[in-house]
């Protein structure tokens, strides 16, 4: 007999003492409009060919907008933009609303004073329990010195240095 696996609030319990960057992936509609969502789910998975994943919920509207081939953004958010990554996990229709952003080379929506870039080809969607599993092809990519958000244990955290070390200590925010 095999034993019951945990139930989805351990499940999450578990999966938030892993400590993860914050994103906000984008897209640029059928209807021509930019689509975003914070997204934590993000990482890179091959680097010849330079592949990154990122997972997206099933019920989420941004999937009616990705295809093979299409392109899609990754902005990796700097310790300050919290409020952006909150905005671009509720409310649908005024995720874009008053946010600067500017089309990239492959004409994907990014964002300014993020951590990094990427700008990505979808390779492959492929099921993965209530989510899609995203691989993309990286097109293009650009990263400043600004420290990325960190989100763990259901809050978002720095990154900041240690004086007296130089090691990196992750502080709530």
């Amino acid at each position: 007999m095999t034993p019951a696996g945990p139930n989805s609030q351990q499940f999450r319990s578990a999966c938030s003492r892993f400590p993860t960057g914050v994103t906000i992936t984008t897209v640029i509609g059928n209807d021509g409009e930019p689509y975003g969502v914070t997204l934590t789910s993000f990482t890179s998975l091959s680097l010849d060919p330079p592949l990154v994943l990122v997972c997206i919920d099933h019920r989420c509207q941004m999937l009616t907008h990705l295809k093979l081939d299409c392109c899609f953004g990754i902005n990796v958010l700097g310790d300050e933009q919290e409020g952006l990554s909150i905005r671009f996990s509720k409310n649908w229709d005024d995720r874009f609303a008053g946010v600067n952003w500017y089309r990239g080379r492959t004409g994907v929506p990014l964002l300014f004073n993020v951590a990094a870039i990427f700008e990505c080809a979808v390779a492959k969607m492929i099921p993965g329990g209530d989510h899609m599993v995203v691989i993309g092809r990286v097109q293009q990519v650009s990263f400043t010195e600004i420290s990325p958000l960190m989100y763990v244990n259901r809050s978002y955290n720095k990154i900041s240095q240690s004086p007296n070390q130089g090691s990196l200590v992750v502080g709530a925010t």
